[in-house]
């Protein structure tokens, strides 16, 4: 009997700074939730740790976010790191993340057994864009974005995100929002003209295990040397130790930077 359900592959883009295990449970999450509809099948989770060059406050080296990632999945038979976003020398927007990704599946010929990836000849991404509609549908897989609810709400902050990006990651792939304490992603939903057009490419899944782990919590916690353990990996906790990282001094990088976003952003706005 055939399989009809649509084949996934989960995108998660962020700070991973640190990787905790809520970002991680978010997959989990993601996968029961559309794999409960009865119309997908999750074959893959790729974590995509954001480069430098965001310029966030307390942003550390690409490279130990990167092989923190590595280290927290490393037993995960599904959920990948690549690094092409996280060593780009400038900011790349998200909507471009998504792109690359997308062009790399419609390279890829992903069997239903998720350790077995066939490769086959790269075709020209242009020859499989029938409409914006059609994108995820070629082949018969599709590329969501998985977010959390804090991130669906930054598309309603001016100079955060281009219009005609929302509608690309949303209206062309999806995405899959885990609500926290707090959010409430429906109200924001009916208040945007734009979700609310693509609502149905939007996913929301409310975590019912109350988990409220932030990699903001665990850096103050680190820098005032209090216990992680179970709040990360065993692997990422003795890595931070390793490397000393997540000092008073690393919490103030970038604290004077405009973030990317904004600053390319703002800039285009005024000219």
């Amino acid at each position: 009997m055939s399989d009809n359900r649509t084949k996934v592959v989960l995108l998660a883009c962020g700070s991973f700074n640190p990787i905790t295990n809520m970002h991680l449970r978010m997959f989990e999450l993601a996968r029961d939730h559309l794999e409960d509809t009865g119309q997908y099948m999750v074959v893959k989770g790729i974590i995509s740790p954001v480069c430098d060059g965001y310029k966030k406050k307390g942003l550390i080296e690409a490279c130990h976010r990167l092989e923190m990632a590595r280290l927290a999945t490393e037993n995960s038979g599904w959920i990948t790191v690549d690094s092409w976003e996280g060593v780009q020398p400038e900011w790349v927007e998200t909507a471009k993340v998504v792109r690359h990704h997308y062009e790399e599946l419609l390279a890829t010929e992903i069997d239903d057994d998720v350790d077995t990836v066939k490769y086959v000849k790269k075709r020209r991404i242009e020859e499989n864009f029938e409409g914006s509609a059609n994108h995820n549908r070629r082949d018969g897989v599709r590329l969501m974005l998985l977010c959390g609810a804090d991130v669906l709400e930054s598309f309603g902050i001016p100079n955060m995100w281009k219009p005609e990006d929302i509608v690309e990651i949303v209206g062309s792939h999806g995405m899959v929002c885990i609500t926290r304490s707090g959010n409430n992603p429906h109200k924001f939903i009916h208040e945007s003209d734009v979700l609310w057009k693509y609502r149905k490419n939007i996913h929301v899944v409310h975590e019912w295990v109350t988990n409220d782990i932030s990699a903001t919590h665990v850096r103050r916690a680190l820098r005032r040397c209090r216990s992680v353990r179970y709040l990360l990996p065993d692997g990422v906790v003795c890595y931070i130790r390793e490397h000393g990282l997540y000092s008073a001094e690393s919490e103030q990088k970038n604290a004077d930077v405009i973030l990317a976003p904004l600053q390319r952003y703002s800039r285009a706005s005024s000219s």
